[in-house]
Formats: C-alpha cells, structure tokens, sequence
C-alpha cells in the first residue's frame, strides 16, 4: 500500500535566511575558505568549496584554469580523452588539486578512469556519477573503486536520503552528491515524478553524514547567490552548480548568434542532444531526462565568480558568521511566501 509522508519539506525558494547582530565591520573580512580532512581517503583540503558540475558544457579544463585562481573547485566532465588530460595536467599543474576526474559506474567508465589517474597521480579526487544513486550495482562500484584507490577522495552521487548517505559513506565514499531532479535542465521530475525538496534534501542528508564524519554536496537547485548561501546554511559542505556556470567564454560549445543575441547550448546529460553526442542517441528502453536551452552568453566566468562570492560575504555578514564554516550554526531559516519584489522583472 502506497505510503504517503506529510512531514514538510522545503524548497530555496520556500525560505529566507534571518539576519541577526553582528559584530562584522565589512564583507572583507568573511573566510570563505574551509579545511576537510575525509572520512575514507584520510586526504585534507583547502579552498571555497563550490564545484563547477561535471557536465560537458561547463565542467572544461578552461572553467578549471580560473576557478582554481580562487580556490575554487571543478568536476570534469568524463568525456575528456586521457591524451586530453595529460596535456591539461603538463600546462596547468597548478590547477590538478582542484579538479576531480569523473565516471560512470560502467566497466569501460572504470578503465579510462583509472588510466587517468595512473597518468596524472597529482589529481585525488573522483566523482562518480550516476542519476540513480540508490541502485545496488551502485554501491557495490563505490566499494570497488576504494578498494582499488584507497588514498583518493570519492564524490559519490546523487542521493536524496540520509540512509542511502549512510550507505554510500560505509562503503567507502566521502563526499555524497545530494540532489534528485533540481537542476535547471533536469526534467527527471517531469519523466518519472521523483524527486526531494533541494532545502530539505541537503538539511536531512547533511546530519546523516555528518554523524559518520563523512560530506555531502548539494547538487542542483541554486538559481542565484542567495541560494548557493542557503545551500551552506542548510549544511552543505560543498555546494555544486551547472545552469549558474553556463554560458560563458570557457564553456564549450560556440558562441551562437539569433536574432542579434549572443547565445550558447547548455544541456542535462541525461538529454536528447548529450546521448545522441556520447551514446549515438537515447536507448529505446529509456526516456530523456534532460533538455538542452539555449543560455545567453555572459562572457568571461571571471564576473559570475565575484558575483557569487560577493554575495556569500554578504549573507555571512547578515547572519554574524566570521567564517563560511560558521554559516550553518548561524542559519535560521524563516518560511515566506514570496522572495522578491517582482514588479520590475
């Protein structure tokens, strides 16, 4: 018999963060840099943990190049060949501890995966990627990817539940992707009608692994800077974005010009256009659950970063947290009906 949960759960857009006194003079003064040491690989980081996804369109070694001159992190896409990646690693060694090689849980995805990281060591962290987190196959390639990479930091994904947090972490994950259907050219909800709340997904999740010691990103969801804020107030340890990075200068694709407008293609890995580039289109036992939009182009990623980091200082200043690790012990969310003013928009 169908069961039905009535315990509320929240969206970004169903909240608001509550200031509260602060003894802050600026917003130069906020540390948006944290320290992780993890569970599994026992590996420490540093830098601002926000994560270029790892789609085709926006999960580049260019986007790498200049997120990682902020600390900040990419996850590259797993299309990339490995004579592609040992020529990333020969120009830019700077930048290999701040990306991530990505996989598939297939046996071909684990071979090109580990040829990878034989050929370029100084790279530690691997994502795997999956839709469906929750399958068995699943978390069995979790354990045979620790077993086989016992110093490397896994990201492991996506999930929306905190046993299935717990499940991954046991077996050997560190870092769990959280977020089932939000993303902007996501339409998995719309498919198959599954999905988890973003806010409350990240807030249940991140107490589930944190009672282990393990990490959660959440993934999927953030339309603006007030969002990415919310994602680490709710108790995100890394906060994952695709849509907000699309259209710029380092995505790949060309710039596209209609109708006197400068465009570029942003598309769901799970799309028409992404299995017909990487599988010669969608296998007749599935459906597409991704879609493919054409995104103005906004130029140099540079802009978007300030933009973003701006606002994170500022929502750390109104809450009184000297440091992004703090933003969580400082939330408190208020439920609204409304976000923002929408007469001139």
């Amino acid at each position: 018999m169908p069961r039905i949960d009535a315990d509320l759960k929240l969206d970004f857009k169903d909240v608001l963060l509550r200031p509260k006194r602060s003894s802050l003079r600026s917003r130069a003064e906020v540390d948006l840099e944290r320290t992780f040491t993890f569970r599994n690989s026992k590996q420490t980081y540093s830098g601002i943990p926000i994560i270029v996804a790892n789609m085709d369109t926006v999960g580049t070694f260019e986007m790498a190049v200049v997120m990682s001159q902020h600390s900040m992190f990419t996850a590259i896409h797993k299309h990339y060949t490995l004579d592609d990646w040992k020529l990333f690693a020969a120009h830019h060694p700077e930048c290999l501890q701040h990306v991530a090689v990505s996989s598939g849980s297939g046996k071909s995805d684990l071979e090109k995966m580990s040829d990878i990281l034989e050929a370029v060591p100084q790279v530690k962290f691997i994502c795997l990627d999956v839709a469906n987190g929750y399958s068995e196959h699943f978390v069995e390639f979790v354990k045979l990817v620790r077993a086989r990479f016992p110093e490397h930091t896994i990201m492991a994904g996506n999930v929306v539940t905190g046993e299935m947090v717990e499940e991954l972490i046991l077996s050997g994950a560190d870092i769990i992707k959280v977020g089932v259907g939000p993303g902007s050219v996501c339409t998995t909800r719309t498919k198959t009608g599954v999905g988890y709340p973003q806010l409350s997904a990240v807030i249940e999740c991140a107490d589930s692994a944190h009672g282990l010691k393990g990490h959660i990103i959440s993934d999927g969801g953030c339309t603006c800077p007030g969002d990415v804020a919310k994602a680490f107030g709710a108790g995100a340890d890394f906060v994952m974005l695709g849509g907000m990075f699309s259209g710029h200068t380092e995505c790949a694709g060309e710039v596209i010009e209609k109708n006197g407008q400068k465009l570029k293609l942003f598309y769901g890995m799970s799309s028409d256009t992404a299995m017909k580039k990487h599988a010669g289109g969608v296998a007749e036992y599935r459906a597409s659950e991704g879609k493919t939009v054409e995104v103005p182009y906004k130029g140099d990623v540079e802009n978007t970063i300030l933009d973003i980091l701006g606002g994170l200082r500022s929502t750390c200043t109104y809450v009184g947290a000297a440091k992004l690790k703090e933003l969580s012990r400082r939330a408190t969310f208020i439920r609204v009906t409304q976000q923002h003013n929408t007469v001139f928009s």
